[in-house]
This record gives C-alpha cells, structure tokens and sequence, in this order.
C-alpha cells in the first residue's frame, strides 16, 4: 500500500492524480468543520428523498464533513468510556460499519481515526442500490454501503444484555441503529444543499466483493450528490 494521503487542495483523490483506481490508499480525511449549515429544524423542515442526483464531485472536505456526520466521534469518552458517536447504537456497540462507494474504488470509514481505509478498486456503486433500480442516480458521486458487524454486537464493551445475543432481537437493534446513521446523513445533507436517497442493495453481490464474514450483514445503501440542475425555459 501507498503513504497515507491527505490532501492539500482540499479534492478527493482521482485517477488521474493519484493512480487510485488501481491502487487504492488510505486517506486521511480533514477535519470535520462542525458550525455552519442550517439549523436543525431548517434541516428537518427540508429533508426530503430526491433520486435525480447529479454527476459532481464531492470535495474531499465535505465528503469528510458527510461522513462524520453520519457515525463520527463526537466525544472521546462516551457511555461505558468507549469514544461516542453521533448516531446512538445498541449498548453503545457501533455495531455498523460504513461503507462508501466511489467510481474510484470503494472504502470503509474508520470513525476512530476519521480515515477512509481501501477495501477494494473498482466502481460498486451498480451493486449499492437495488437491482431494479440501477438505473435511478447512477451519475452520483458515491454510495454509502451499510454493513452490520454482528460480532461487535454480541461482544459489546458496552451493557451486556441478554438480547445481545439473541439473533431476532440483534436484527431489531441493527436496523435501528442503520436508520439512525441515515437518517444523520439526510439531515446533514438537507442542510448542505446535497441530497439523498436511502434504499435497497444487492446484498449477496456487495458481500462477495467486499469479503464479508458469515457474522457480517450488508443491510441497505444510501446515494448522496448535489441535485441535478434544472435548465431553464428559453423564449
């Protein structure tokens, strides 16, 4: 693997620049700016799906900002001391991984060390989002791929309940805690001027070329980009 990137001009890494569809590196995103933006209420107020999203590029800052937003450590010492999050989980367990999906290659957000970590090259934003609707904001930037870790789940370092490790009850929390990191996403998006789509995958296809465990669970996708602009009417 190549040194770390972290960008200076404030883009993300393409092809042309930096070889990563055939060499996918770590990158070490910027800080995340956490003021600015709409109010709560504003965002909510304009939260909305939209599934015409544009082909523009997301910086490197606001894909940093998009991802925080998402799952990021907000506190270093959180409940039970384990860093928090912005989305609650289940005892704290952080029990989903966030994928994102770039024509470039696709990468697993790293939280901890607020860093995108290279799982594999190659565009799997087709295989992100139902096989029935590919065709619906194809040209967006990325994908976001939720994954649950049912391992972190049942060995929490969090409160040891007993519905931890009980797999009926493990689905109700993971899918709880799956919409709550999207529904951070829509609400960082309607706030940013973005837009966003929550929805299906193609489970079976994302688990082979991710290398999934038996134990880890591709749950659903979520497209993110700027709305398509609309051309206005000549005389």
């Amino acid at each position: 693997m190549n040194d770390n990137i972290e960008s200076e001009s404030g883009g993300f890494p393409s092809a042309g620049s930096q070889g990563i569809t055939f060499d996918l590196v770590q990158i070490i995103l910027p800080k995340p700016k956490t003021d600015g933006g709409k109010t709560v209420l504003k965002a909510l107020k304009q939260r909305k799906t939209v599934r015409e999203i544009s082909d523009n590029k997301l910086s490197l800052p606001v894909i940093s900002n998009l991802l925080w937003a998402a799952c990021g450590v907000n506190r270093k010492r959180g409940p039970f001391g384990i860093p928090g999050r912005t989305a609650a989980s289940a005892s704290n367990s952080q029990e989903i991984d966030l994928y994102a999906a770039f024509e470039e290659g696709t990468y697993l957000y790293d939280p901890i060390n607020h860093t995108l970590i290279p799982v594999i090259d190659g565009d799997l934003r087709p295989l992100a989002i139902g096989q029935g609707q590919v065709s619906f904001g194809d040209k967006a930037p990325v994908r976001l791929i939720y994954v649950a870790d049912i391992d972190k789940l049942a060995n929490t370092s969090g409160y040891q309940e007993p519905g931890l490790q009980n797999p009926e009850v493990q689905k109700s929390y993971y899918f709880v805690d799956t919409g709550m990191i999207a529904a951070n996403v829509y609400l960082f998006a309607a706030s940013q001027g973005l837009i966003a789509w929550f929805h299906n995958c193609n489970k079976g296809a994302l688990a082979l070329k991710l290398n999934l465990r038996q134990d880890q669970r591709v749950l659903f996708g979520q497209t993110v980009g700027y709305p398509v602009k609309k051309q206005s009417k000549q005389d």
